[in-house]
Formats: C-alpha cells, sequence, structure tokens
C-alpha cells in the first residue's frame, strides 16, 4: 500500500536528493523536466514537495538500469502528463528489444558453434581476387539495413579490420559474403554491448582463425550477464513505478 498522501507532510528538495544520492540541483531539473511533478511553492516561493514527489523520484531512479536514462524520462513524463498507455507502450518497446538482444545474441552463438576453420581462416581483401558476386553475397546497403546500421558504419568497421569485404570487379561495390556478414554481426553485438572496436578486433581476428567459440566465450559470458542484470533491473523498475502509481492514484 502506498503511503499516505492526506498528511500534508512537505519535504524539501534535499529531503529527496539526500537519500540518493543527488544534489538539489538534479532533483530541480527532473522536476523540470516533467520526470516529478511540479512541486508546491511556499509564500515565499521555496520548492516544497510531498511523499508523492519521492515515489516519482525512486521509480525514476529504479527505471533507469533497465530502461536508460532517455526511455526513463519519457516513461515518468508520460505518467505525470496523464498519459499512462504511451509510457507502458515505451515500456514494452525496452522488453521487445531486450529480447531481440537476447534472439541476436542466441543466433550470434549458434553461427560461431557452426562455423568451419575453412570459412573462418579466409585470407583479407588485400591477398585475394576480386571474383563476382557469388549468389550468398550481400553489398553494403542490404547488410546495413539488416543490422540497423547505416553504411558509412560497416565502412569504419571496414577501416577498423572488423570486416574485409571483397570489390565486385564490375562495379566497384563492396560484396560481403557469409564470412563477412558473420564478422558484422559479430562487430554489431559487441558494439550493443559495450565493446570498443580497439577490443572487438582481436576477438574476431581470433574467431577467423580459431573457427570457433571459444575465443568470444568470456565475451559471450560477460553479454549474457548484462542481458540478465537488464532483465532484473527491469523488474525492479516496474515495481516502483508500480507503486508510485499506486499513490498518484
Amino acid at each position: 500500500m502506498g503511503r499516505n498522501l492526506q498528511s500534508g507532510e512537505r519535504l524539501r528538495p534535499v529531503d529527496l536528493a539526500r537519500g540518493h544520492g543527488l544534489s538539489t540541483q538534479a532533483v530541480r531539473n527532473y522536476e523540470e523536466a516533467g520526470i516529478l511533478p511540479a512541486a508546491g511553492r511556499t509564500e515565499h516561493g521555496y520548492r516544497t514537495y510531498t511523499p508523492l514527489h519521492a515515489a516519482a523520484l525512486r521509480a525514476f531512479l529504479a527505471l533507469v538500469p533497465g530502461h536508460g536514462h532517455r526511455t526513463a524520462t519519457s516513461v515518468m513524463r508520460a505518467v505525470n502528463e496523464g498519459t499512462d498507455e504511451e509510457a507502458f507502450r515505451l515500456i514494452d518497446e525496452s522488453h521487445a528489444q531486450l529480447r531481440d538482444d537476447r534472439l541476436t545474441l542466441h543466433a550470434v552463438e549458434s553461427a560461431l558453434r557452426g562455423l568451419e576453420p575453412t570459412k573462418a581462416s579466409r585470407p583479407t581483401t588485400g591477398s585475394r581476387p576480386a571474383p563476382a558476386p557469388s549468389p550468398g553475397g550481400t553489398f553494403i546497403g542490404p547488410l546495413a539495413g539488416q543490422l540497423g546500421i547505416r553504411p558509412a558504419t560497416l565502412r569504419k568497421w571496414e577501416r577498423a579490420g572488423l570486416v574485409s569485404p571483397r570489390r565486385d570487379p564490375l562495379t566497384g561495390y563492396r560484396v560481403y559474403d557469409e564470412a563477412d556478414v558473420r564478422d558484422a554481426r559479430l562487430a554489431h553485438q559487441l558494439r550493443r554491448g559495450g565493446y570498443l572496436l580497439e577490443q572487438i578486433a582481436p576477438l574476431i581476428e581470433q574467431v577467423r582463425a580459431a573457427g570457433g567459440l571459444e575465443p568470444l566465450e568470456a565475451a559471450l559470458r560477460d553479454w549474457h550477464d548484462r542481458l540478465s542484470a537488464r532483465g532484473r533491473a527491469m523488474l525492479a523498475g516496474a515495481a516502483e513505478l508500480e507503486a508510485y502509481l499506486r499513490e498518484r492514484g
């Protein structure tokens, strides 16, 4: 059950800030951003908050680890504007993204387990001829579309050594074969997990040489842990948001 908000209890910005290691300015910024309901004012113009504002702050801070600052802000703003359905839609999108990340990770692991060393250890672009596109090849635009990134990102990954497409002899366009697509998917997944390009490059080189999952086991375990942490954080955020919705009435 929520606290009784009819008590007239007043809280200062410092009262809200103190329990969460925040500054009073951060509390005021949250109010201005719509994360907290509008504060009352004393006759001298000072802000006054209530337990409802404290519940809103707890809900927001609980939502951030699972949904990110931007989505958590949008959720709280929607709730405070009375558009709960918009808040629920945003939360649904975060859960869908988490599900997609799990599916992508599973697909990457499955693809790696099925690799053959002869495919993974092919020469780099500069040391092989440029044959015509094979039926399994794909160009930069379609591959970028599949990954949900810009073609410029794939070009950047190529400069970093993460992918090494050949060139179509007639058009000069980049052609990504099966191994290139695999490398691009791995790069994309690891980037989503927070890895830097300079961290990803040696992992992909190891996968190419080893032709198996072993070189990425530690990184994939870490990404599994990150996904689990996000899932638990979403549960914690949901609990605090529900508590805030009950108090708000």
